[in-house]
């Protein structure tokens, strides 16, 4: 019995010594298989047309970011103001930016903190503005139905930010290279 109390205990002291290694790279891993993709392919469908398609936003952009201003103006984007604009531009260069920096692992801990607040807001725009209040896809925590689109998985995809919030990118990361470089 000691001997295995003893093979417990030196096993989990060594995950634990590790976890400041295992944990972030986990992290910055599980964003890149399961969100990487899902957010490039949203981006593109907010690029213009043309050579000035990263400067100038698609309808799509604008619709998925103000869909009742554009509805409004009758789906014609051109009605909207600097403002819409400025938003959609940013919109569209973050979830470019943004989920690469996490996963490269450069500034780490910042580019974390802003794919949290992306996902906030398109979590509030989801509700707000695409009607996603309906319970199916808004979602109850401990409801005991773990699909929801808003507050379970959304919940999911913080919580694996977070880890890389609080213990940096990890040993794979362009921010320890650099960190070593310097």
């Amino acid at each position: 019995m000691n001997t295995l109390i003893s093979l417990h205990n030196a096993l989990f002291d060594w995950l634990d010594r590790m976890s400041g290694a295992i944990l972030p790279t986990l992290a910055r891993f599980t964003f890149a298989a399961v969100l990487l993709m899902y957010f490039w392919k949203s981006a593109m469908t907010k690029v213009g047309d043309g050579l000035l398609g990263l400067l100038m936003p698609s309808d799509g952009a604008y619709v998925q970011i103000f869909p009742r201003a554009m509805e409004a103006v009758g789906y014609d984007s051109s009605q909207l103001g600097m403002f819409h604009w400025l938003i959609a531009l940013i919109g569209m260069w973050a979830e470019f930016i943004l989920p690469a920096l996490v996963v490269l692992g450069l500034m780490g801990r910042l580019s974390a903190i802003g794919m949290i607040g992306f996902i906030i807001i398109q979590s509030a725009t989801d509700i707000v503005g695409h009607g996603g209040s309906d319970p199916k896809t808004l979602g109850a925590w401990f409801d005991g139905i773990p699909d929801s689109v808003i507050m379970d998985q959304r919940l999911l995809w913080i919580t694996v930010l977070l880890i890389i919030v609080i213990k940096g990118a990890g040993p794979l990361s362009l921010d320890r290279i650099m960190g070593r470089l310097a």
